[in-house]
């Protein structure tokens, strides 16, 4: 059951906690789990001191940090300490869209509209390419949040809109226009019946979405073994060799099921790097062999609900998944889908 009360997230929030503790690698995504559900649960001072103490320590992604923490001095009070951090996120231009998302976001939210399409626009300019419609799932919402933004502004659509419009539809029936139409609040005073049949519709479009995105915590995850620690498990648990038997094979596997997977619709799909002492420990918590091969997709299903999924796909000219240092495109990303 999902947390529903202050007191539930709190609980939550403790709970991640202790479970950062246990495994210690895994302490930036779990501490920002546990900011989350602090600041749903009212306790903005303390989430923010989770912020501050993950910066203090170095986080992995400062950037995604100093938004989240921006976005939660605001709503505390902290307004000026809040837009310094969201200046220096936007000079800084991070290529991960977490951050841009979450500054765009928070201007909307503050009605601060045209910074808020000024982020989203940046945002989209820097991270994809005109003309492309194979857009990452995880950039997907910036094309969501600037058309919202551009409805609320009175702008006409151009071609960043269109292309929302197009990722949208593929998956629901209502297009963007009428669920970002700023007059549709007047239909909920409506006595017309067909005004409100229309907006029960729209709502549930969109509920439909958000439970899709609920439904789903964390990504569809596969697991990814670099070359050296692909090595080392199977001269240990040399039976895992049906299961990777080389390493080429093993990361050509890896886009070859996750292509499948987004054939089907399968969304926010993701790649969990693994280890051999992280699977052998997971081994042991299950009371089993590291032998043993079902336990590869529980193990690759842990990490995600950890938060050590990476998107997939990459955009097209971010470094690749698999850790060579070249771009997807020009790795694993040909002919993507």
């Amino acid at each position: 059951m999902r947390p529903d009360t202050p007191a539930d997230h709190i609980a939550e929030a403790e709970r991640l906690l202790r479970t950062a503790t246990q495994y210690p690698e895994d302490n930036e995504p779990l501490l920002l789990q546990a900011a989350a559900h602090l600041e749903l649960a009212g306790d903005r001072e303390r989430a923010s001191s989770l912020y501050d103490r993950l910066l203090a320590s170095g986080a992995d992604n400062p950037l995604l940090v100093k938004a989240l923490q921006a976005a939660n001095l605001w709503e505390y009070g902290h307004e000026a300490e809040a837009r310094a951090l969201i200046t220096g996120i936007r000079t800084a231009a991070p290529t991960d869209p977490g951050p841009w998302e979450i500054i765009a976001e928070t201007l909307e939210s503050h009605d601060e509209l045209e910074a808020s399409h000024d982020s989203f626009t940046t945002a989209i300019t820097l991270l994809l390419t005109p003309g492309d419609d194979d857009v990452p799932y995880d950039t997907q919402s910036l094309l969501t949040g600037r058309h919202r933004v551009r409805r609320m502004l009175g702008r006409p659509h151009d071609e960043w809109d269109a292309l929302a419009d197009k990722v949208h539809t593929a998956h629901a029936s209502i297009s963007l226009d009428e669920l970002h139409d700023p007059n549709r609040l007047w239909a909920l005073g409506s006595d017309n019946p067909a005004e409100l049949r229309a907006e029960i519709a729209r709502l549930r479009s969109e509920l439909g979405s958000y439970r899709s995105a609920l439904s789903r915590p964390f990504p569809v995850a596969v697991l990814h073994w670099p070359e050296p620690e692909l090595t080392e498990l199977l001269a240990a648990y040399p039976g895992l060799t049906s299961e990777y038997p080389t390493h080429a094979a093993h990361l050509a596997d890896i886009e070859t099921s996750l292509r499948e997977l987004a054939s089907t619709g399968t969304a926010n799909l993701g790649i969990v790097t693994s280890t051999v002492p992280s699977y052998e420990a997971f081994a042991a918590s299950e009371q089993s062999s590291p032998a043993n091969a079902d336990l590869l997709p529980q193990y690759a299903t842990t990490l995600a609900a950890r938060g050590r999924a990476l998107p997939w796909p990459p955009a097209k000219t971010a470094p690749c998944w698999c850790g060579s240092g070249t771009a997807y495109r020009d790795c694993h990303g040909v002919s993507r889908i």
